[in-house]
């Protein structure tokens, strides 16, 4: 039996935002193949400080990891997106200071899920669905940088990539700005389980998955 434990936030953790659709979890052990089960760790408003204490509780049985955080990182510093700034120079030190923290912390929380030595997995941020355009861009630019660090952090330990921003893109996968809904739950389980079935994830090579 393979077991695939789910680390992270409410990505992961979505039952609470789905109206009583299932979730994410849910999904994933309907879709995946005989012989595969899924569990849930993943624990809504985890940030990447917290995905130690969550490898600290894997089930002895476990075989396979995915994580997905850092979303929430983001969400504490949404205050700069209307910091004053004197310059451009300066608002972009602000944003290369906030890069250089979250890869930091990011980078941490994936050496705490590669101590136990099992395949993983790892998801990009995605874009969300926020109802006023021009904060969504806002939102977009700045999550560019979070998500460039995962991939350079994907990169660095040769890990496979579940891009989140190409499987949540229409408003019918959220819930609510920033949670998934069970349409979107279903994409990301979806995608989850063609890559934990269908390719080595010990293989060391990287992978992208969008949709």
């Amino acid at each position: 039996m393979s077991h695939l434990i789910l680390l992270g936030d409410s990505i992961f953790d979505n039952a609470a935002y789905t109206e009583g659709g299932p979730d994410v979890v849910t999904q994933l052990n309907d879709v995946l193949l005989a012989g595969w089960a899924a569990s849930l760790l993943a624990i809504d408003g985890s940030i990447t400080g917290d995905i130690a204490v969550q490898v600290g509780c894997l089930p002895s049985d476990a075989t396979h990891l995915v994580l997905s955080v850092g979303g929430n990182d983001a969400l504490q510093q949404a205050h700069l997106h209307f910091t004053p700034a004197a310059s451009t120079e300066e608002a972009l030190g602000l944003l290369a200071d906030l890069a250089e923290q979250f890869e930091h912390d990011y980078r941490a929380a994936v050496a705490a899920c590669l101590h136990p030595g099992l395949p993983l997995t790892i998801c990009t941020i995605y874009n969300g669905n926020f109802p006023d355009h021009a904060y969504q861009r806002l939102v977009k630019t700045a999550l560019a940088l979070f998500n460039d660090a995962i991939l350079r952090t994907a990169i660095a330990h040769r890990l496979p990539v579940i891009d989140l921003r190409a499987i949540c893109t229409h408003p019918e996968d959220y819930a609510n700005p920033i949670e998934p809904s069970s349409v979107g739950g279903e994409k990301i389980a979806r995608a989850i389980a063609a890559l934990a079935t269908g390719a080595n994830l010990s293989a060391g090579v990287v992978r992208v998955i969008a949709g």
